[in-house]
């Protein structure tokens, strides 16, 4: 069981998958600055100087002023904005990598098909052949 581990750990496509994992993270990292810090706010400046990360349902009817002091007090909130900030984050890794594997896909040539067998001589030609190797002898 320990050599079938071994056999399978070892293969490319565990690496391969390792380091896609590892990209992945760090991109999903990255998209979510990419939302987070350039893409809602704009959005946020066109709906009134909205802020969406702070856009909440209080739950336990205590006022607070922001989502930040309603988890600091342990209040029960509805998230709705940080749930559009992740939608939206979603939305952007999987066009993103659409593009990729579509790249990837167009730039993939096709493996050229397999060269045809000669085909069999006919008998006529087996026939003037052995004339000919019996005429160079």
């Amino acid at each position: 069981m320990l050599k079938e581990f071994k056999e399978f750990a070892i293969k490319g496509n565990v690496r391969d998958m390792a380091v896609g994992v590892v990209i992945g993270g760090a991109f999903g990292k990255i998209v979510g600055s990419l939302v987070t810090d350039v893409v809602m706010p704009p959005i946020g400046l066109l709906l009134g100087k909205v802020d969406f990360t702070n856009l909440f349902v209080n739950l336990s009817g205590t006022p607070v002023a922001s989502l930040a002091e309603a988890k600091e007090k342990g209040l029960a909130t509805l998230n709705y904005g940080v749930f559009v900030n992740t939608a939206l984050e979603f939305l952007i890794i999987a066009f993103a990598i659409f593009l990729v594997v579509k790249q990837i896909n167009r730039l993939k040539r096709e493996a050229p098909p397999a060269p045809a067998a000669p085909p069999e001589p006919s008998n006529e030609e087996r026939l003037l052949a052995e004339i000919r190797d019996l005429l160079k002898k």
